[in-house]
């Protein structure tokens, strides 16, 4: 397991034909799976490989999402325990 956190530049792509936010690092990839309604954006589940752990990269997906939502004037739905620890952790990010 690498505890050095990522770097800013790991690109997130939105994967919209998958539902999902994802990003590779190191031939594997990490996603933050959603449903998209026409005014919101429903954070259902986040996958971190074990491999990737420790690294950060379920908050960079997280907050890609969170991004998102907000350029697109979406409401956000966070049903996914992990988008709810997040948003606690950072209440800023859910306006």
């Amino acid at each position: 397991m690498n505890d050095n956190p990522p770097s800013p530049d790991v690109p997130v792509s939105d994967n919209r034909a998958a539902n999902r936010f994802e990003l590779a690092v190191d031939g594997q990839v990490a996603f933050l799976n959603y449903e998209r309604t026409p005014d919101s954006l429903v954070f259902v589940h986040t996958e971190v490989p074990l491999a990737l752990r420790g690294r950060h990269l379920g908050d960079v997906l997280v907050k890609a999402g969170l991004d998102a939502a907000h350029r697109e004037g979406l409401r956000i739905v966070a049903e996914c325990p992990f988008v709810r620890s997040y948003l606690k952790k950072h209440p800023e990010s859910a306006s």
